[in-house]
């Protein structure tokens, strides 16, 4: 039965070690002042030690109730500690635990335990890739002031060092990169640093900067460092784009004034090398003329030993065969006879005729023809007179 029902409890007491209250035919649940009250007595007799109750209990004492408080709260004390000293490492993390403030050991993914407070761990995604974005104003090597974003990709690759060795490691990054971004820009030109530099800047700012950590030994590895588009400072923005146009027109003016050189030099040296191969032509033909005219007169002077009068008279008709060749009028004197005979050949009417009673073709060759017809036509007559004014 129910200890609140009658018959029930032969002592007529409650669950908390009390007597019932017999307060007529009242029935209820029991009271909550005398349920505190002997919570109260409970929690004194572990702390305070054996305190007895008085009423009709007799002299009871509440060491049995202290004892099972201090197990629950020894039980509960120990199940906080496992639960924080239990722990998962993920695939992607690492943990490092430190005992009594000493490196102990590296912790790869799985479950495992600490104890604390002896043990301490730190654990870390040593795979993920992080970033970190820098902006200032530098200056460059010509002194000028540019203002140059940049974009630091790393990861952890040493976890041990990246707890150990450096208090904050990340902010040792930002000034190790800081400090290698002022160097890299601090030795290039602006023309470079706007313009087409960027990508041989963030590979040195990389090697610098990883340079820095390894010596710093903060565990962090740089996978990419990206160099965005630099300008100007707000300030003097319009100057720079004065500049930059400045710039273009002085490349674009190069660029037409190359393109012309590559048109005129070319043709120059051909021009030139024509000349040079006309020169070589004319200096052949006149040494390959002297030496022939050396074999011919070589050649007559034999011929001339031989036969003086004939030879004589034909270097005379030759010669005035190409005297009268290039001349339209000739006139002839008498010689010593005495007569001052003047004889006139009209050669320009001559040739003239010839060209008309032709078929019409003018042509050089045929030009030609008629002035060597009457050439000898004038030589053969003067040959007569000076024939008879000999025999006269």
């Amino acid at each position: 039965m129910a200890w609140n029902e009658p018959g029930g409890n032969s002592n007529n007491q409650d669950p908390w070690g009390g007597k019932r209250r017999n307060n007529g035919d009242r029935k209820g649940p029991p009271d909550l002042d005398e349920a505190f009250r002997k919570l109260q007595e409970s929690l004194n007799g572990l702390f305070g030690g054996g305190k007895k109750r008085g009423g009709d209990g007799g002299g009871r004492t509440s060491k049995g109730g202290g004892y099972g408080l201090l197990g629950l709260g020894l039980v509960v004390l120990a199940a906080v500690w496992l639960y924080s000293a239990v722990y998962v490492v993920d695939e992607q993390e690492q943990a490092v635990v430190l005992r009594f403030g000493k490196y102990y050991e590296t912790v790869g993914p799985g479950l495992n335990i600490y104890f604390p407070p002896i043990d301490k761990k730190y654990m870390e995604n040593v795979t993920r890739e992080r970033a970190y974005t820098k902006q200032g104003q530098m200056l460059t090597e010509d002194e000028n002031i540019v203002e140059v974003p940049l974009t630091v990709q790393y990861k952890i690759s040493n976890l041990q060092d990246f707890v150990l060795n450096v208090d904050q490691p990340e902010i040792s990054l930002q000034h190790a990169t800081e400090s290698a971004l002022r160097h890299v820009v601090g030795s290039t030109a602006m023309d470079q640093v706007l313009t087409e530099g960027r990508e041989l800047m963030a590979s040195e700012i990389k090697e610098r900067l990883q340079r820095f950590l390894d010596t710093y030994r903060t565990g962090i590895t740089v996978t990419q460092v990206n160099v965005q588009s630099a300008a100007a400072p707000r300030e003097v923005q319009e100057a720079f784009d004065d500049v930059i146009r400045a710039r273009e027109d002085e490349q674009r003016s190069r660029n037409q004034a190359e393109t012309y050189a590559n048109g005129v030099v070319p043709e120059a040296r051909g021009q030139a090398q024509r000349i040079l191969e006309d020169a070589n032509g004319y200096r052949d033909e006149v040494v390959s003329r002297a030496k022939g005219e050396a074999d011919r007169f070589t050649k007559l002077v034999a011929e001339y030993r031989k036969a003086p009068e004939v030879t004589r008279e034909r270097l005379y008709l030759d010669t005035m065969q190409e005297v009268f060749s290039n001349t339209s009028k000739v006139l002839v004197t008498g010689g010593k006879g005495g007569q001052n005979n003047l004889l006139y050949l009209p050669l320009d009417k001559m040739i003239e005729g010839g060209r008309s009673s032709s078929t019409g073709a003018a042509s050089t060759g045929s030009n030609a023809a008629a002035n060597e017809a009457s050439a000898r036509a004038a030589a053969d007559l003067l040959q007569q007179q000076t024939r008879t004014r000999e025999s006269r």
